[in-house]
């Protein structure tokens, strides 16, 4: 398999392609076969016998789904650090100060090293957010359900030194790696997330990808910009029936309003570094649950709530 980075797509010196167990494909492996599986107890029973019948899904089949999903396997190394993928640890380092002071720009690093008869299957490097993609698509709580399931320990405070190691040794040669690495650094780093955020907002506004912009924008990198802002410095996600919320706004951004439609309502929402402010407005859905920095409320609708909190705190969400 060749996974989300696309620098490694055999081993050093290897005849066959691809690369073996890529944490981040296991990993959603298993995600989507929860999915699978959990639609078998969601629905009625006529309707899941007619959809295995369609799709020829016999229940030795499911039986081995749930196998799989306890038993894929998900490698590590330095105490903590999720390998991109299996003999990853075992491969060299890159001398990045070398290169940059060669070469100025080194986000095509794949490139610049075919130039010079070498290629990047030998080194630690990655075009673009490859195991970074768990924690921006997941929540602490997830990745340790995730993991607990396979029958590994994931730890909440190894997040930020998993970070630390791939943002290190990525070259960033697409603009949509910028937008995973300003929404993973957010929680801990908010300057370093709001600098890979301009990165990633300069990709058309200032055209910084070789002239293409007028060729056509780079649509997912420029909705990402939007995600983040919307989602990441909120701290919005939806998850076990509440409306969650955990502001970390970067000091550049003093304050952020929108509008948010969510079982049937429609919120107005109003974020500053130590203060939220949401308001349903009028409607005849049912009221909702909320929670702000771990404050949990029912909000209700034509009702508002103003949440104070310290602008200090903040969790991996």
């Amino acid at each position: 398999m060749v996974g989300p980075d696309e620098y490694h797509d055999s081993y050093p010196g290897a005849k066959s392609p691809g690369v073996n167990n890529n944490a981040y494909t296991n990993v959603m492996a298993v995600f989507v076969l929860n999915r699978a599986i959990k639609l078998f107890e969601l629905l009625p029973e006529q309707q899941w016998k007619e959809l295995c019948e369609k799709l020829d899904i016999n229940e030795a089949e499911k039986v081995r789904w749930k196998e799989i999903s306890h038993k894929m396997l998900v490698v590590f190394h330095d105490d903590g650090v999720i390998s991109q993928f299996e003999g990853y640890e075992h491969l060299n380092e890159l001398n990045w100060e070398r290169y940059q002071k060669k070469y100025g720009n080194i986000e095509r690093l794949d490139r610049i090293l075919e130039a010079e008869g070498d290629t990047t299957n030998r080194y630690k490097v990655s075009k673009q957010a490859d195991v970074l993609m768990l924690f921006y698509l997941f929540s602490s709580e997830e990745l340790s359900q995730l993991f607990g399931q396979l029958g590994y320990s994931f730890e909440y405070e190894t997040i930020p030194k998993n970070i630390d190691y791939y943002l290190k040794r990525t070259s960033n040669g697409s603009s949509l790696s910028w937008i995973i690495h300003s929404w993973v650094a957010a929680r801990r780093d908010r300057a370093r997330s709001w600098e890979l955020f301009n990165q990633a907002l300069k990709t058309d506004v200032a055209d910084i990808q070789g002239g293409t912009t007028s060729e056509g924008i780079h649509l997912g990198a420029m909705s990402g910009c939007v995600d983040i802002v919307q989602r990441c410095y909120t701290g919005l996600e939806s998850r076990g029936n509440i409306l969650r919320f955990n502001p970390v706004l970067p000091e550049e951004l003093k304050r952020i309003r929108l509008h948010l439609r969510y079982r049937g309502h429609l919120f107005e929402l109003d974020i500053t570094a130590d203060k939220l402010k949401i308001e349903a407005l009028p409607g005849g859905a049912k009221p909702v649950l909320v929670e702000v920095k771990g404050n949990v409320f029912e909000l209700g609708a034509g009702e508002t709530k103003e949440v104070v909190f310290n602008a200090s705190t903040s969790s991996y969400f």
